[in-house]
This record gives structure tokens, sequence and C-alpha cells, in this order.
């Protein structure tokens, strides 16, 4: 390929003719099943119209507040009072500066992508930006459902708590729209996060309420979450998903697990291994559940979040201060899936990991339980948050070519709470078509399109809507 390409080509990170073949002829056409997201049902419902760039682009992105916080820019311009307008222009200062981080290529996709500008976004071309953008979203074109249809997105699974009454999802449903299809995804983390006493007892109040169960015990804890699994379920859920730090594993009775409960209903404190051994015997329960219900369980591990105490008391928490963490992941992951494996009751399972340093170890626990039941029951996830990027990618797919199958591969995920991520998608075809393309014009891979057309067909797609039952 010539090394004068055009930023952001029609043949952008495709660099032998291979990968071009691979991409434009079996990625590209191929439509978006994204399978992990955190967008809003509420928005795809009611079909929203945002009122300008700002507020589709840059409202609620930690990505971009992370980056502008870490170029000088006062904390007004990222979560503050500023007006839309002076947000983005602090954004677009920023943005030269990201050169090489990730976020100068999605920002440039979704650019061009959406609104078609091919212009690189700095303080000059700010205004003129802003302007034509905001402008385009006031039209019907703009609207979430036409901006899904934009991305030939297919079906989209959000992340909804256990004690969400699906309402969105529901009328989206029963409205027969001919976009997206929008599927729930279970997230109970709320319903062992043991350390916060008096947030926890405060979320029991509202879990009795959506189970129309009164929680007064850890049987009653559990039918709850039953009957919500159950609901879920009768609502076209397919997964359920946990943000953990590690997978927790305890040998805990039910009497013993009770009693710890017990204490937490009362107001009581639990020490560290407490809360480990109560949170491992509710999350296998659940899994339990999950198995009985063909659910993909994901699991999303090894965040340090909310590292600046200060900025959590001002802002909360997801405003962009979580980090990598340094979690010993293997003997309590092994034992967790082992128990489960061992009453033929461990599901459909991705697990995604934050540390790069255990890509190998999350690469060959699939290989573990991986039973014969079906083609990659077990799942090691695509990059996910500080690794959804090039470098991130590449490492993932060469890892699990090395100890695993690529071609099993369930492919890839946005993560994300905005409408104008699913260029992520496009990121990560053109990244898998080029590893390809690479071996092959090495020699290292036959010259067999028909063959490897059709496994990156299945990576980009077809894995993913058999995984998830679609």
């Amino acid at each position: 390929m010539s090394a004068k390409s055009k930023f952001l080509g029609k043949d952008f990170l495709l660099h032998c003719e291979a990968a071009v073949n691979l991409y434009h002829n079996h990625a590209a056409p191929k439509a978006i099943v994204d399978y992990h997201n955190h967008l809003s049902p509420k928005e795809i419902a009611e079909n929203k119209q945002f009122t300008n760039l700002t507020e589709i682009w840059l409202d609620g992105d930690h990505y971009k507040w992370r980056a502008m916080r870490i170029n000088g820019v006062n904390e007004k311009y990222c979560t503050g009072n500023a007006s839309p307008e002076e947000k983005f222009m602090k954004w677009a200062e920023t943005v030269p500066h990201t050169m090489r981080n990730p976020l100068y290529h999605w920002t440039h996709l979704e650019l061009k992508r959406y609104f078609g500008i091919d212009r690189v976004l700095n303080a000059e071309s700010a205004k003129s930006i802003y302007d034509e953008c905001s402008a385009k979203l006031q039209t019907k074109e703009f609207r979430v459902q036409p901006l899904l249809k934009r991305m030939h997105v297919e079906v989209v699974c959000t992340t909804d708590d256990p004690c969400d009454d699906l309402a969105y999802h529901i009328s989206h449903t029963e409205a027969g729209s001919p976009g997206a299809k929008m599927l729930p995804t279970f997230r109970p983390d709320k319903a062992y996060a043991f350390e916060d006493i008096s947030a926890y007892n405060a979320y029991i109040k509202k879990l009795s309420e959506a189970s129309i169960v009164e929680i007064s015990s850890l049987a009653d804890l559990l039918k709850a979450l039953e009957n919500r699994v159950d609901f879920f379920a009768k609502n076209g859920c397919r997964a359920c998903d946990h943000g953990l730090e590690i997978l927790p594993y305890a040998e805990l009775s039910h009497t013993e697990a009770a009693s710890l409960f017990e204490k937490v209903l009362k107001g009581t404190t639990l020490n560290t291994l407490e809360i480990m051994g109560l949170r491992s015997f509710v999350l296998t329960h659940l899994c339990r559940l999950y198995h009985g219900k063909g659910w993909a369980q994901q699991f999303h591990l090894g965040a340090l979040r909310n590292n600046n105490s200060r900025m959590k008391r001002t802002l909360g928490a997801d405003a962009g201060f979580d980090s990598i963490g340094d979690f010993p992941q293997a003997s309590s992951m092994s034992k967790f899936f082992d128990r489960l494996d061992s009453d033929n009751q461990l599901t459909k399972t991705i697990i995604y990991n934050l540390n790069p340093a255990d890509n190998e170890l999350f690469a060959t626990m699939i290989g573990n339980f991986n039973d014969g039941s079906s083609p990659g029951k077990i799942q090691w996830g695509s990059g996910w948050w500080f690794l959804d990027q090039k470098d991130g990618m590449e490492k993932q797919i060469n890892t699990l070519s090395n100890m695993g199958l690529l071609s099993r591969f369930i492919g890839m995920i946005t993560d994300s709470r905005s409408f104008l991520s699913f260029p992520r998608h496009e990121y990560f075809r053109r990244i898998l078509c080029n590893v390809i393309g690479t071996d092959i014009e090495k020699g290292e891979l036959p010259n067999d399109m028909p063959l490897i057309g059709k496994m990156v067909e299945d990576i980009c797609y077809h894995n993913a809507k058999n995984y998830m039952d679609l």
C-alpha cells in the first residue's frame, strides 16, 4: 500500500491487498450485533432527537473527559456548567493532542461516518463543524433510530438493573419498529454490593418492590432475583453482565451465607472475607439460574474504580477516574467455573480482562471449560475499555489465535453510552482483516478467500448472532 495513503481513506488500517479484499468484500457488508453496550433504552424507544453535537457526543463520555483533563482543561468544560458550545470548543482544542490515542481515530471516524465530515477537528475548524453537525441533528435523519440504521446495526443489547421495569424494551418491541432490535441484559451488581451497607439496604427495598418479594432473609433475596431473571427472560433477555474486580470464590454453606446476610439487613458492616464469601454464594446461585435460561453470562474483570475520592465526592462514580487493576485472577476464576461445571451448570460464558498482563491467562482459561457441547461455549471477549484500541485488539486477536480458535470468536462490542460509537466495530473489523491479510501476504495462511472470507464474516457477525440465539 502507498506510504502516502490518505488519512482515513477507504483502505485505512489495511496494509496489503489481502486485507483490503477481506475487509471490503467480507467484513464491511455485515450488519452489527452489539451484544454489550450502555445505550439508553428510553432514547432508543422514543427515537430521541439530540439538540446539539455536545449532547450526543461529549455528555457522559469519560474517555473524552480524561483526555481533556490531561490536556489541562478545567472541569467545568467536562462535567460542569459551561455551555454545550464551550464544552465542544475545549474538546476540539484537545483533539490535536490526542494523536496516537484511539480517540483521534474514533473522533474522525465518527465525524466522517455519521456527518460526512472529512475535515480534521481542531480549534480552527471547531465552530463550523459544531454548527454543521448540530444543524443536521435537528433533522429526522439524525434521530436515534436512523443513526443506528446508518451504521447497519441489527441488534443492541442494553445493560439493565434487575429493578428496571423494562418499559422501553416492551414498548419498542410492541411498536414493531423495523429498525434495530433492542434486548435487555441483566446486570445485578448492586444485588451483591455489600461494601456500603446503607446503600445496599436502600437497594434491597427497591428490589423488594420490583420483585414483589419482601426481602427479610437470604432465601427471600434469592427468590427476588429469580423472579427478576424470569421477568427479563420473558422480555427477550439473552444475556447477563457482571462488573467485578475478580470472580469471587468461597466455600460457604447456605446457613453461613444466611447468617452473613442477616448481618447485612441489620446494618452490620462485613469484613472483606465475609463480603467475598457472601458475594460468591449469591453469584453462584445467579449463574445456576442463567444456565437454566440458556443465557450467556459476561464477566468484565479487573477494573480499579473510583481512584480519586475527591472527584467521586464531587461527581459520583463513572466520571473517568478508573484504571487497570492488578488483581490475581486465575485461581478463584478456575474454582468458580469448576464448581458450576462439576454440576453441568456452567452456561455460555464470556470473560473480559482489563489488564493486558492477563491476556494469556484468560485465553487459556477458556479452554479449560469448553466441553464440546457447542462451538466456542466459553469465550475470551474482545479488548475492553483501555484495551479497545489498535494495539490492544491486535494483541487479543494474536493471543486468542495462539491459544484458542480465532474462527469461533464472537467479535466486537461498543461497551458505550454513545450512539456515535458504532464505528468501533469498523475499527475492529479493519484491524482483524489486516492481521489476517498480512498472514496471507506472508504465505503464513493460504490465499483462499472463500475459506478465510467466511471466517471473517463469522467473527464479525454470524458467531455473535448464533451465540446470543438471535
